[in-house]
C-alpha cells in the first residue's frame, strides 16, 4: 500500500537513501529542501518543494494530508547539529500538531550516544571521545529527550548503530530498544542503506509509536 511521505532532509547521506528506498518500496514521497536543485532523483512518485524545518508553519504546510512526516536533517559540524537537530524536532512537533486528528506520523532519525552499552554505560560515557562528535552525541540526545516530553504526536526517534556509513543494502538489521546494537565481535554498525530499510519498514509496519528505537547488524 502507497504511503505519502514528507522528507526532510532527502539530499544528505541519510536521507538519500530514505529517499531512494521510499520510492523503489512504491511510496509517494514529497521531498522537502532549501534547494530542489540539489535533488537530482528523477522519479514519477517523487515531488521536490522548498521548505525549511526550523519553522513550524512550514512543516505544516508541507505535512498536511501526508501519512508521515520523516526528518533525515543534520546540522554538518558540533554547532551546526547543535542549533538544527533539537530545535527541528521542536518545529516539527509544532507544525505537526496543528493539523490536529489529521496530524500525520513523525520519524526522525536519531544518534546513537545516548543508547546503553553492553557494560551498562553510555556510548557518550566512552574515553577518547573527540568533543565535536560528543556535541553531535548530546545534540540529539537533547531532541529525544524532548520527544519524550510529546503525547498529543505520534513520533518515532531511530538511532543507528555507532557506525554508520554508505555500503551495501543487505535488507537484514536487528533492532533493540535503549541498547546499542552490537554484533558477536562487539562492533556495531549498519549501512547507510539498511538504516533506511529499517526506517521505511517502520513507516509500513508501525511499532514503535511514541519510543526510541535502534538498528545494527
Amino acid at each position: 500500500m502507497s504511503t505519502t511521505i514528507a522528507l526532510f532532509g532527502a539530499n544528505g547521506t541519510i536521507g538519500s537513501r530514505i529517499l531512494n528506498e521510499a520510492l523503489q518500496r512504491g511510496h509517494q514521497v514529497t521531498a522537502v529542501v532549501r534547494d530542489p536543485a540539489k535533488i537530482t532523483t528523477s522519479h514519477p512518485n517523487l515531488t521536490v518543494t522548498t521548505g525549511d524545518v526550523l519553522d513550524p508553519a512550514s512543516v505544516a504546510a508541507v505535512a498536511k494530508g501526508k501519512d508521515v512526516v520523516v526528518s533525515a536533517v543534520g546540522g554538518g559540524g558540533a554547532e551546526g547539529h547543535r542549533a538544527t537537530i533539537e530545535p527541528a524536532a521542536k518545529s516539527l512537533v509544532s507544525g505537526v500538531r496543528t493539523l490536529g486528528d489529521e496530524a500525520p506520523r513523525l520519524i526522525s532519525v536519531g544518534g546513537a550516544g545516548s543508547l546503553r552499552t553492553p557494560d551498562g554505560t553510555q556510548v557518550w560515557d566512552k574515553e577518547g571521545i573527540p568533543d565535536f562528535l560528543l556535541e553531535i552525541m548530546h545534540a540529539h540526545g537533547d531532541a529525544l529527550d524532548f520527544y519524550r516530553t510529546v503525547s498529543d504526536v505520534r513520533w518515532t526517534n531511530l538511532s543507528p548503530a555507532a557506525l554508520i556509513e554508505p555500503g551495501e543494502r543487505t535488507g537484514a538489521y536487528r533492532t533493540a530498544t535503549e541498547d546499542l546494537v552490537t554484533a558477536e565481535d562487539g562492533s556495531s554498525r549498519i549501512s547507510a542503506e539498511d538504516y533506511a530499510v529499517a526506517l521505511v519498514d517502520e513507516i509500513e509496519r508501525p511499532a514503535h509509536i511514541g519510543e526510541r528505537f535502534a538498528v545494527g547488524y
